[in-house]
């Protein structure tokens, strides 16, 4: 019998509404469907310079994450997801501490959940996911990357989860990805001192895939052109199986490894 996850990913229709969706006028965040060899390859684009992307309610709002993300969802004819930013110095710093500031303590959870529930639809997509991390990572906006698939980062990128230093934790993710992708006792250290590290560290530590001396993002479309020939049912499945048999037990992830296998 077929995990759910696994019969609803066979399963899914396109996704009428997607042209929708990619309007670049007065919205912070946009979808490009690329055309000719790299037809396959969509890119998600923040671009809030006001803030530097700062993640405030009306950001989020506009963002609209978890509607794009569920027009992407639904097409098949999407093989790979890029994510960047297009604000010069920034890919996201994370929420806005303004804002934040002026929330009542009944607004803070809520807003929080909201931020926690976008990322962990996006880690959920059935396509590949890249983040390009060029400029400042921090916060939240390190929690947004950590839910991505592969990460490459500039050298002089600039990333941490820095809750520490504002007397919070991370509480969109980042306690729980930070740990699986660098580990227990590294993920202990950089979330305790709230440490901002460059690209070369964060390549050093597994925390990105790669780091490059130019821009993150033609690292990343690199690899999304690499990814974009392979068979795309195949793609997708080898990623549910990794991320699904990465919270199991080796035999039950087996079991959902055989069961993928059996689709392709």
């Amino acid at each position: 019998m077929l995990l759910p996850h696994i019969r609803y990913l066979l399963s899914r229709p396109a996704h009428s509404s997607f042209s929708r969706l990619l309007s670049k006028h007065n919205n912070p965040f946009t979808i490009d469907r690329l055309s000719g060899k790299d037809q396959g390859i969509v890119i998600f684009s923040m671009n809030y310079p006001q803030t530097k992307n700062a993640i405030s309610r009306l950001f989020l709002q506009q963002l609209r994450l978890r509607d794009c993300i569920t027009a992407v969802k639904l097409d098949k004819s999407v093989r790979v997801v890029v994510l960047k930013s297009d604000v010069e110095g920034a890919f996201c710093t994370g929420a806005d501490l303004k804002e934040r500031k002026s929330m009542t303590a009944d607004e803070v959870p809520i807003f929080v959940d909201l931020l926690r529930s976008s990322f962990s639809e996006l880690e959920t997509l059935p396509q590949p996911v890249i983040a390009a991390i060029d400029g400042y990572a921090l916060g939240g906006g390190l929690e947004l990357a950590l839910a991505c698939d592969i990460r490459v980062a500039s050298a002089g990128a600039k990333i941490g989860l820095i809750e520490t230093k504002l007397a919070i934790i991370p509480g969109a993710g980042g306690t729980q990805r930070l740990t699986r992708a660098v580990g227990l006792s590294m993920a202990k250290e950089l979330i305790f001192t709230g440490r901002i590290i460059n690209g070369e560290e964060a390549s050093r530590i597994g925390l990105v895939n790669h780091c490059t001396q130019s821009d993150a993002f033609t690292k990343a479309m690199d690899i999304a052109r690499e990814i974009l020939p392979k068979g795309p049912i195949a793609i997708r499945l080898a990623k549910t199986a990794i991320c699904l048999g990465s919270d199991m037990s080796l035999d039950c992830g087996l079991v959902v490894e055989q069961q993928c296998y059996a689709q392709v």
